[in-house]
């Protein structure tokens, strides 16, 4: 006999509000990230002539869209992850991975020994704060039974 699946209408709703709260946050984040960092240039830096258009800006448009594509696929993952486990070395773990995998991909190791591990840090930093606030904030909206957890 053959159970019946376990994904239903409702469960692929709950999951697509799931995805777009993770893509809206995680793009928002990434896209805050980036910004902070421009307003961070100093004056008389040799990009400090750059502004929200033209090249940069297209880039902030396609990393934005990058972070909120990996987000909605890490609120995806995080929902049927955790699913009605309160255990919070599960969601961190999912958090860390989606972290590391994101950190990793950013950079090429030899630029990062280069560069004293700066570019490593500084991807793993800003993936760690992309993953773990978007990860908070879908904690919250289960909590809030804005999204349900994922149903065995």
């Amino acid at each position: 006999m053959v159970s019946p699946s376990p994904f239903t209408a409702a469960e692929r709703w709950e999951s697509l509000k799931a995805a777009i709260l993770g893509g809206v946050v995680a793009a928002t984040v990434a896209i805050a990230i980036l910004l902070g960092r421009a307003l961070l240039i100093p004056r008389d830096a040799p990009l400090a002539g750059l502004e929200l258009t033209g090249l940069w800006g297209q880039m902030t448009l396609i990393n934005g869209a990058i972070a909120a594509f990996s987000g909605a696929l890490f609120a995806l993952t995080y929902r049927y992850g955790v699913r009605q486990d309160t255990n919070p070395q599960l969601k961190g773990g999912v958090v860390l991975a989606f972290t590391l995998v994101r950190g990793l991909a950013l950079v090429d190791v030899g630029a990062a020994i280069a560069h004293h591990y700066w570019p490593f840090f500084a991807a793993s930093l800003e993936s760690l704060l992309l993953f773990g606030i978007t990860g908070l904030l879908l904690d919250l909206s289960l909590v809030k039974g804005w999204i349900t957890p994922f149903q065995n």
